[in-house]
């Protein structure tokens, strides 16, 4: 049953990265694996390696939590399969509904990643308010041009990797951020589809290799800072789902009101007009993500 709740936490992970601005990350913080995670991850070191070339998977197995990433990953790579499909098309269609929901389950959750936090002193404020900032900052940044540098790539490799291991930042906004969304999630991949190697190669390889370095070295920071500064850390990444609410806010002006030669250089938010039904049908649709929340605390509190 424990790896059963482990693939769902894990489908509901590939669907958020689906989602401009939502981080895979945050959905990890908000159902309580996110540490599990990221011991997991720092876990792949020398000693790992040890066991793989004496042959005991058994040791190694332990060593990484193997069936918690296994379960963890069948449940991504699922979502990633099925619904993320389902719910991209989602959001081409109707993007404020969409958005909605999301801003609702992260609103939510807000009060419930607060009490992770034993105690609340100023280092813990001010480090709430340090994460807010910095995510708020990276929400009206306008977007970079492309570029296709490999030291650059890599560098887009590093970032990715943040919708993977920070909570509140989309590593796919990092991304049409430094101006290489398009060039990474889109062309390239659509090449690999299409077993074109010579142009989604030279893309690929470089932005893989920055994800493996980011992983592993994010990892091993992150569970550093979680075992000896651990209220403080979560009240970091606390700041940094706050600051999500503004990259997700629902309703955009055409979501990003000026467009150049196909290039965004930036949007901004609006209130909503209550005058309209689908404002009212969003409102429903955040509510339901605020609901789910409800219900899933009330479910982990019987557990």
């Amino acid at each position: 049953m424990e790896y059963l709740f482990i693939f769902l936490k894990g489908f509901a992970m590939g669907a958020a990265n689906v989602v401009p601005g939502v981080s895979g990350g945050t959905i990890a913080f908000i159902t309580g694996i996110y540490e599990r995670l990221i011991d997991a991850l720092k876990s792949f070191d020398f000693h790992a390696l040890r066991c793989l070339m004496k042959f005991d998977f058994a040791a190694f197995a332990r060593h990484v939590d193997l069936g918690f990433l296994v379960a963890l990953g069948l449940g991504v790579l699922t979502s990633i399969l099925t619904l993320a499909k389902l719910l991209k098309q989602a959001f081409e269609v109707c993007p404020v509904f969409v958005g909605a929901f999301f801003f609702g389950l992260i609103l939510a959750s807000i009060f419930s990643v607060g009490r992770m936090v034993n105690r609340w002193r100023s280092v813990e404020i001010i480090a709430l308010l340090v994460g807010l900032a910095v995510a708020v900052w990276l929400a009206f940044l306008n977007p970079a041009g492309e570029d296709t540098r490999p030291a650059y790539l890599v560098a887009c490799g590093v970032a990715g990797t943040c919708s993977m291991i920070i909570p509140g930042i989309s590593g796919s906004f990092i991304l049409l951020l430094m101006g290489n969304y398009k060039l990474i999630v889109l062309d390239a991949v659509n090449d690999l589809r299409q077993l074109d190697f010579s142009a989604s190669l030279p893309v690929l390889i470089p932005v893989a290799i920055g994800a493996v370095v980011g992983l592993v070295a994010l990892s091993h920071m992150l569970s550093w800072l979680f075992k000896r500064y651990h209220d403080t850390a979560v009240a970091l990444i606390s700041g940094f789902v706050v600051g999500s609410l503004a990259i997700i806010w629902p309703w955009k002006h055409a979501v990003y009101s000026t467009v150049i030669k196909d290039k965004v250089v930036s949007w901004r938010c609006i209130c909503p007009d209550f005058q309209l039904s689908d404002t009212w049908l969003a409102i429903a649709w955040l509510v339901a993500g605020v609901a789910i929340i409800g219900v899933m605390e009330k479910l982990a509190a019987k557990r």
